[in-house]
């Protein structure tokens, strides 16, 4: 009976407030090993905080290319983190006028 109060109670909160919180870590983000314990903190607070993609794009570009430059001065390679986190601010974002 408990378990059933608590899965009807699960089927009522809306899919975007279950969803935990983007976390960083190595294996989602792009030139984690290249960051400090401070800048790792900041980029996964300054990532939840967005609100746009269009702002989240950018930033996620230019964070990229900082890390890029780290690696090259080092003589890494990084993996590609294909779509990225940007990706749950997508379905808001306008269609590109052409």
């Amino acid at each position: 009976m408990l378990l059933g109060s608590a899965a009807l109670a699960l089927q009522t909160i809306p899919d975007r407030a279950r969803a935990s919180p983007w976390r960083a870590d190595e294996d989602n983000t792009r030139g984690w090993q290249l960051m400090s314990q401070q800048e790792r903190i900041d980029h996964q607070a300054r990532v939840r905080s967005f609100t746009d993609y269009d702002t989240c794009k950018a930033y996620r570009k230019q964070h990229h290319e900082l890390m890029e430059q780290r690696a090259r001065e080092r003589g890494l390679k990084l993996f590609d983190d294909r779509e990225g986190f940007c990706w749950r601010l997508k379905r808001d974002a306008q269609p590109e006028q052409d």
